[in-house]
């Protein structure tokens, strides 16, 4: 099938500043376009998008088609969808790549039924097979219990919504430049389902684990909820966050809020530390990508040591307590 050799990045936006996933996306398309010589480029969809276009060259991209309107100023699937559509029936790209987010979530599938596209949900991980042309996207699969690379062979575009905190953000420069394409699109003939009456935006005192640059978190190894002291005191050393295994929140040791996985936040931080966590696929898809993973666990045979950095073998209840003073210590 003849396409136009692209990578497309969609620049998720809202009140004019970019989503962060757009730049991990951007920062990963520059090494899928690295590998199939394809054109790095970011779809931006926007009331006024001319500020944002040189964050998005920055990070690497070569062109970016810009839709101006102002039905476009706050999110509609309707109109959002209609515009990825039709720009995607008239310039017929290799990839496109969606953050998985709330819009993300919304946007690319119904883009890929208007066009009948294949998508693939929630990847963490994106590569490109250069003898076959196909993009590999792998997913948890089956629960979670395995992890399935899926490729999409017959139909184009191939379509992925990607995970935030999954891939780096690598900033090419702080200058870059590249080919802007401006693109119309007639918005008359789209029914207005929503209507936006007012905005509200609402404090919520809750674990900002993405943010964090250290987290600690805890498992089924603490033994009881009571023993998430011990993982909160070396948190609380490290000025950082408190996470857990998804089996601690199903036991209502402590609040999903903390949870990281699959099926919690997947994060990114500096330092990860995983105390008393077997390491199932589940835990690892939301924690592989820290630059540094310590694992202390009294099973030497747990799968959270094939990724750490450093493992800890022997009883948390007596290591992170250390582990605790002396960090403590160096900081005082």
């Amino acid at each position: 099938m003849s396409t136009n050799k692209e990578i497309w990045v969609y620049a998720e936006q809202e009140n004019g500043k970019l989503s962060g996933v757009v730049f991990e996306l951007l920062s990963e398309g520059r090494k899928l376009a690295a590998k199939s010589g394809f054109t790095l480029c970011a779809v931006l969809a926007s009331a006024g998008g001319k500020p944002m276009h040189q964050e998005l060259f920055n990070y690497g991209a070569k062109k970016i088609y810009n839709i101006e309107d102002p039905k476009l100023d706050t999110y509609q699937n309707d109109y959002f969808s209609k515009v990825m559509a039709e720009l995607i029936k008239e310039q017929n790209p290799e990839i496109v790549l969606y953050g998985a987010s709330t819009i993300g979530r919304s946007l690319a599938p119904t883009v890929a039924v208007m066009g009948w596209a294949g998508l693939t949900a929630d990847c963490t991980e994106l590569d490109f097979d250069t003898e076959r042309g196909l993009l590999l996207q792998t997913r948890p699969a089956f629960g979670g219990n395995i992890m399935a690379t899926i490729i999409c062979p017959d139909h184009r575009p191939q379509m992925s919504t990607v995970r935030s905190n999954v891939f780096k953000k690598e900033r090419v420069s702080e200058n870059e430049s590249g080919e802007v394409v401006e693109i119309k699109v007639d918005l008359s003939g789209v029914k207005e389902r929503m209507k936006r009456v007012e905005s509200v935006v609402e404090e919520v005192n809750t674990v900002d684990l993405k943010a964090a640059d250290y987290i600690v978190s805890g498992g089924r190894g603490l033994g009881g909820p009571e023993n998430f002291k011990i993982v909160e005191g070396l948190a609380g050393a490290l000025g950082g966050a408190v996470g857990a295994s998804r089996a601690t929140v199903d036991a209502g040791w402590i609040s999903h809020h903390h949870q990281v996985g699959q099926t919690g936040k997947t994060v990114c931080p500096l330092v990860y530390i995983a105390c008393g966590i077997s390491g199932a696929i589940q835990h690892l898809a939301g924690m592989q990508s820290a630059d540094l993973i310590i694992a202390i666990n009294k099973d030497p045979d747990a799968p959270i040591f094939d990724v750490a950095d450093f493992g800890l073998i022997g009883d948390l209840h007596q290591i992170v307590p250390e582990f605790t003073k002396q960090i403590t210590a160096l900081r005082s």
